[in-house]
C-alpha cells in the first residue's frame, strides 16, 4: 500500500468507503461479515475509512466504530452530515450551528470517538453552499474541538469550486472515474493550488468498471442499483456514475479492451491514482476478494500515456454526452 499526505497525516491511498456496510441501499451486510471486510482491509495497509451519518441510520458509524476498538493500527475515519430526516432533523435545521452540533454529536457516539478526524458536509443543496453559513459552523465546530478537519463530499464541479474559495477547507469528495473525467480539467488544478485533499467516491461506477456484469444482470430490491439505476431516489451520478445501465455494460467492455489485462477494476483505480492530485480512492466492498483487488492497484505500475490518451478519447467521443444527472 501507498501513502498520500491529508493535511500532513499519512493516509492509503486506496481507502474503503462503508455504505454498503449501513445494511441499506446495497442489501444487508451482518457485522460479522463487516468486520472481516474491515479486517481484510486494515491488514493490507489501508487506514482511511469513509462513512455517513446516513449509511444505514448509523449502522455504518457503530460497525466502524466496533471494529476501531479491536484494533492497534491508526485508523482514520471520514465521516458526513446534513441528509438526516429521521425525528429532530431536517430540512434547513440540518444546517444550522445547533443542527450540525448535534448531528456531529451523534456520529462522535455513533463511533464512540473524543473527536472526528474528518466531518465532511453530504451533498447538501448548492444555495446551502452559495450562503456559505454552513462553513462558519464548521469553523466553530473545528475551534471547538468537535472536529479536526472539515471538507465538502460535492455532486458538481461548481459546487467543489465554490467550497474551494472557503477559508479552512480541508478536502472535497468528488465523483471521478473513467465515466466522469472531465472533472479533472475541472477542478484538480484549483485544489492543488489550495492544498485540498481529493477523496474520489465511485470509483468504480458501482460495478461497472469491474466489468462482469452483462445487460441481463439484475439487483436486489433493496439495492440502489436497481431502485436508482434512474435517479429515481437520488441524484444519478451516484449510481453507474449516470450512464444508462445497458449503454454502461456496453462502454465497459471497449473499456476494458483499452486496459493492459483483464484486471479492469484494479485498472480502473489505478487510473485514478495515475492523477497526483488525488489523496485517496475509497472503493466500497461487500466481500473480501473485492477489499484485496482495491488494495491490489496500489502496487500497480501508472498506465501508458497512449492509453491515458485512448480513455479520454472514448470519453469525450462516446461517453461524456450520455451522463444523466447533474453534474
Amino acid at each position: 500500500m501507498q501513502y498520500r499526505s491529508f493535511k500532513g497525516t499519512k493516509v492509503s491511498e486506496v481507502g474503503l468507503g462503508t455504505w454498503q456496510l449501513g445494511s441499506a441501499d446495497w442489501g444487508v451486510v451482518s457485522e460479522e461479515e463487516a468486520f472481516t471486510i474491515l479486517q481484510a482491509f486494515t491488514k493490507a495497509g489501508g487506514n482511511f475509512i469513509d462513512t455517513a451519518d446516513v449509511y444505514g441510520m448509523g449502522i455504518s458509524e457503530k460497525v466502524v466504530g466496533r471494529f476501531k476498538k479491536t484494533v492497534n493500527e491508526q485508523i482514520y475515519v471520514a465521516t458526513k452530515l446534513g441528509r438526516r430526516s429521521d425525528k429532530g432533523f431536517g430540512g434547513q435545521e440540518n444546517f444550522t450551528y445547533d443542527g450540525l452540533k448535534r448531528q456531529v454529536e451523534s456520529s462522535l457516539e455513533n463511533l464512540d470517538v473524543p473527536q472526528l478526524f474528518l466531518e465532511q458536509l453530504h451533498c447538501i443543496p448548492t444555495e446551502e453552499l452559495r450562503k456559505g453559513d454552513v462553513f462558519t459552523h464548521l469553523r466553530t465546530l473545528q475551534q471547538q474541538k468537535y472536529i479536526a478537519h472539515w471538507g465538502v463530499s460535492v455532486e458538481t464541479s461548481e459546487e467543489a469550486l465554490i467550497c474551494l474559495e472557503q477559508e479552512g477547507l480541508a478536502s472535497l469528495q468528488i465523483i471521478f472515474n473513467l465515466f466522469r473525467q472531465h472533472v479533472a480539467d475541472e477542478i484538480f488544478a484549483k485544489a492543488k493550488e489550495k492544498d485540498v485533499a481529493l477523496i474520489v467516491r465511485v470509483p468504480l461506477a458501482s460495478g461497472l468498471l469491474a466489468g462482469k456484469f452483462s445487460e441481463h444482470t439484475t439487483f436486489a430490491e433493496k439495492d440502489h442499483r436497481n431502485f436508482n439505476a434512474n435517479g429515481d431516489a437520488f441524484n444519478a451520478g451516484e449510481t453507474f456514475s449516470g450512464i444508462e445501465f445497458s449503454k454502461g455494460v456496453e462502454l465497459s467492455r471497449e473499456i476494458k479492451n483499452l486496459l493492459p489485462d483483464e484486471r479492469m477494476a484494479q485498472w480502473s483505480i489505478r487510473w485514478i491514482l495515475d492523477h497526483p492530485e488525488v489523496t485517496t480512492v475509497i472503493p466500497g466492498a461487500s466481500k473480501v476478494s473485492q477489499v484485496a483487488s482495491n488494495v491490489a492497484a496500489s502496487a500497480l505500475p501508472r498506465l501508458a500515456e497512449e492509453t491515458h490518451q485512448r480513455l479520454r478519447l472514448l470519453y469525450d467521443e462516446r461517453i461524456k454526452p450520455i451522463i444523466r444527472g447533474h453534474y
